[in-house]
């Protein structure tokens, strides 16, 4: 869209693209299905039926509760979401899980083996799972995950989990764009916190110790280190300090306790107003990710900047030239 037109108007959808919109807005799995791949697709018309769209159903998003979970690989994270997503399901919720795995950085494939982890869940019908590649987007999560949160809410998922890949920068990038963001750890993973990062502390919402039943001993050391690690920090609100709570997602114990700690975390922050400015602020800096990632391509496809980048590229490659020479240089470009 250019700065200079109008939003989007729902009444000029396609008769194709209002049939995908009415079959979301019913619930249809086949119909969101449907829109998840059309936002995902990087089709210049695609995209713009997708925003399209998203406009259209941009009224009935907001009711979920978002979660995030993310950890280290083996922590059961797939374990962990099938069992609480089988238990809600029982309490009459609908979930949506909405599962990230890693690209190659070789053939630029993902293995998509969510849905296999998840055998029991898959076959609700109450619950819907996407799997979806990174693509090499920054966090490990997919470029369009929040695109695909909103349709899930549109179509009436009381549940939104995003379950990242759990490296690098997929955390902070996670809890950016959920109401709470659960940070799942292992009670074997060692005696100390060295492998605790500052910044995933002050992100986390809610620690769980999963696999509590393999060592008992451990656990209860791991859930008093990460008890003291979070009290040392200044608490991103007034109105709640993140809980360390320990459970067996495969023997489904602890799931109770653990949806009770979600019930109180929203009864703390709403009444507040702090819910409602949370999602305020990850708005905006969704909209900004999106303006520098559209400054990006336009830079790259610029002109100017196509015809002077390769024999930059080659300069610095063989040391004639320091690449902040030749960024500045291909920055100028675009003056001219």
């Amino acid at each position: 869209m250019k700065l200079d037109e109008a939003p989007v108007r729902a009444d000029l959808l396609s008769t194709a693209d209002q049939v995908l919109v009415d079959g979301v807005l019913a619930g249809q799995r086949r119909s969101l299905a449907k829109a998840i791949t059309l936002i995902e697709s990087t089709r210049g018309d695609h995209q713009q039926r997708a925003q399209q769209v998203l406009n259209a159903l941009l009224p009935s998003t907001g009711k979920a509760i978002r979660i995030g979970i993310s950890g280290v690989p083996g922590a059961g994270k797939s374990t962990f979401i099938e069992a609480l997503g089988v238990w809600l399901i029982e309490q009459g919720k609908k979930l949506a899980v909405l599962a990230v795995d890693p690209s190659s950085t070789v053939s630029g494939g993902s293995i998509l083996g969510d849905k296999t982890r998840m055998e029991l869940l898959s076959q609700r019908e109450e619950a819907f799972i996407r799997p979806s590649p990174s693509s090499g987007s920054l966090g490990g999560v997919a470029e369009k995950s929040r695109e695909a949160m909103l349709l899930c809410e549109a179509a009436g998922y009381d549940v939104i989990i995003i379950e990242t890949v759990g490296v690098g920068q997929s955390e902070t990038t996670v809890a950016g764009m959920v109401d709470l963001f659960c940070l799942l750890q292992l009670p074997n993973a060692g005696d100390d916190l060295q492998a605790i990062k500052k910044g995933i502390v002050e992100i986390a919402d809610m620690v769980v110790i999963n696999k509590a039943d393999i060592d008992k001993q451990a656990t209860a050391v791991v859930r008093a280190q990460w008890r003291n690690a979070l009290h040392m920090l200044r608490p991103a609100s007034p109105n709640w300090s993140p809980p360390v709570i320990a459970l067996s997602a495969l023997h489904k114990q602890g799931i109770v306790e653990f949806w009770a700690e979600i019930e109180k975390y929203q009864a703390a922050l709403k009444p507040t107003g702090e819910f409602a400015a949370k999602r305020q602020h990850q708005a905006l800096s969704w909209m900004w990710q999106l303006i520098d990632s559209g400054l990006r391509q336009h830079f790259r496809h610029h002109p100017r900047v196509q015809a002077s980048l390769p024999s930059l590229i080659q300069s610095v490659e063989a040391g004639q030239t320091t690449p902040a020479t030749a960024a500045y240089a291909l920055l100028d470009a675009l003056k001219h």
